[in-house]
């Protein structure tokens, strides 16, 4: 099979532990688009804390994609332009703050390249690490967002933010696409938002089949994504759960494992 898309998530996949991209797999990357497969970055992570990225990957001399939040928008890298948004009504985001409160949760949205919260906490200081996004704490979450946003995160430890979120989710998995990202964040975007809907989105756009993507994830959010490609791949390191849907296992992310596999599977 020729394949012409490589769509890859970036923290714990593409981007090593320390949040850089080796410089064996920029090399690799760069051949593969010369050789005029397109390389798509899809992350949780807003669109700001992707663009840095996608500059060293040269994704806009190549014409290739950015699908930020986890789904909710495709930018085109060459134009640096939105082709798809999909976003969710501020009167939702008013709900959502009451589910948060309700549930004992802590919670943060973005307003252009802002993180917004309520109540400084230290998982909401872990975005701001991985995204280097400023953080700015409001008096009410409720009266500041007076704008539609592209999604909601609400932030706990691990273990129970997976039982809220097992409780939560069949109650309105007809009103908003839910996912965990990180262990202790949990998702909120437009219902059918998902990285796997914008994916088949794009390829539509881009007339490429499903047959010749190979997509690369490492946690449960990608799966949709894993679904849609010709060839579903999970690093090394991945969530066990999601590896079951994986037709190949390449090297963890701090071990090259992208490169590793656009070697076998594209250059050679």
């Amino acid at each position: 099979m020729e394949y012409k898309m490589i769509i890859t998530d970036m923290d714990d996949t593409l981007l090593r532990d320390d949040h850089t991209i080796s410089r064996r797999t920029k090399k690799i990357i760069k051949k593969a688009q010369e050789k005029g497969v397109k390389f798509v970055l899809a992350s949780g992570r807003p669109t700001f804390a992707m663009k840095d990225y996608a500059k060293e990957l040269e994704l806009d001399k190549y014409g290739s994609y950015i699908i930020s939040y986890n789904g909710a928008v495709i930018t085109d890298a060459k134009e640096n332009k939105e082709i798809f948004r999909n976003m969710l009504p501020k009167e939702t985001v008013h709900e959502l703050v009451e589910l948060s409160k309700e549930h004992n949760m802590y919670i943060h949205t973005y307003l252009g390249d802002d993180i917004i919260t309520a109540t400084p906490n230290e998982y909401t200081n872990i975005e701001q690490d991985i995204t280097k996004m400023d953080i700015k704490v409001v008096d009410c979450l409720k009266s500041h967002v007076n704008e539609d946003v592209v999604k909601v995160l609400m932030l706990q430890e691990p273990n129970y933010l997976l039982n809220i979120k097992n409780k939560i989710q069949p109650l309105y998995k007809d009103k908003y696409s839910i996912t965990i990202s990180k262990p202790f964040f949990l998702e909120f975007m437009p219902h059918g938002v998902n990285k796997g809907k914008s994916l088949e989105k794009l390829l539509d756009i881009l007339k490429i089949k499903k047959e010749e993507v190979v997509a690369i994830g490492d946690g449960l959010n990608d799966l949709e994504m894993l679904k849609v490609a010709g060839l579903p791949v999970c690093v090394e390191n991945a969530n066990e759960e999601l590896k079951k849907y994986a037709k190949v296992i390449t090297k963890s992310n701090n071990e090259d494992g992208i490169a590793e596999l656009i070697e076998n599977y594209i250059l050679n």
